[in-house]
């Protein structure tokens, strides 16, 4: 089993947020250090103390309801905060290195946290801590020593490393049946607040001027969205580098041919000049770097 984590005894939201995260019971118990059955325990007596689903059990996995993922979104930095906190108590295990690492919900939960297994399997020493904020990044107020951007890459005071590219495209369940740009006009269109011009881009580059970018359900993350997507309430506008689990088991479709691509604009791992660079925070820019498609 994994290291054992910084938090106190497992509890039912805590199961959940491990769980979510990796979307996994195996996975989230490896990680708190407990059995499944002890996992899945937990989430069920948070389920029906919260009255609502917080998983669909789908063939080879689970997914988020709509309810679970707004729920992930909050708890994720809220147990990140814990996590500073105990050690600011306990101190560092000797011989130990903290990185901590601010990144928008979204794409914590959709690349980077599912990816992160591989370097703590390269760098056992170095923990890496992950905050979220949609909020610029300001490495002379925050007490962090990277953090993951959306825009163009050149902020002042920040070198930056792109990650991936932004490709958007609308996305359904196959349920919707959406095979025609033209349908756009009479089906809901799911935002995301964080990002609120991505459909009317789309849009504009489609040539659909009859179709209302502003019409539809909005979601204060693309991670809410997405989610809603899959229930079958709509059509979401996706970064495609963010959901290519659904549209390779097909939970997700994007049937209608357009991927427009951002260039320039999309998610860089920003870290601040003026100062060294800590070997994890140099290490783990090297590991990131060996993840970047050109």
């Amino acid at each position: 089993m994994a290291r054992r984590d910084l938090l106190p005894p497992l509890n039912p939201a805590r199961a959940f947020e491990a769980t979510g995260r990796l979307l996994s019971i195996s996975k989230a118990a490896d990680e708190l250090c407990v059995t499944p059955a002890a996992v899945s325990r937990q989430v069920h007596a948070l389920e029906s103390f919260l009255g609502t689903p917080l998983f669909v059990r789908i063939r080879g996995g689970l997914e988020l309801t709509p309810a679970g993922a707004r729920y992930l979104s909050d708890l994720i930095p809220l147990f990140a905060a814990l996590r500073e906190a105990t050690l600011a108590i306990t101190g560092s295990a000797q011989g130990r290195n903290t990185l901590r690492i601010r990144s928008p919900a979204t794409f914590a939960v959709r690349w980077l946290i599912p990816r992160l297994a591989s370097f703590h399997q390269l760098h056992k020493n170095i923990d890496v801590q992950v905050m979220t904020s949609f909020a610029p990044l300001d490495f002379q107020r925050e007490d962090i020593d990277a953090g993951i951007q959306l825009g163009e890459g050149r902020w002042p005071g920040m070198r930056t490393l792109r990650l991936v590219r932004n490709e958007l495209i609308p996305v359904a369940a196959p349920a919707m049946r959406l095979t025609n740009k033209k349908q756009l006009a009479t089906q809901t269109l799911l935002h995301s607040m964080a990002r609120p011009d991505d459909w009317a881009t789309w849009l504009q580059a489609a040539g659909l001027r009859n179709v209302n970018p502003a019409q539809g359900m909005k979601y204060g993350t693309s991670l809410l969205a997405y989610q809603a997507a899959i229930e079958g309430h709509g059509v979401a506008i996706a970064q495609k580098a963010l959901i290519e689990k659904e549209l390779a088991d097909h939970t997700l479709e994007a049937p209608l041919g357009l991927v427009l691509d951002r260039e320039d604009y999309t998610y860089y791992f920003a870290w601040p000049t003026g100062k060294p660079s800590s070997g994890a925070l140099r290490a783990f820019r090297e590991w990131l770097s060996s993840l970047v498609t050109p």
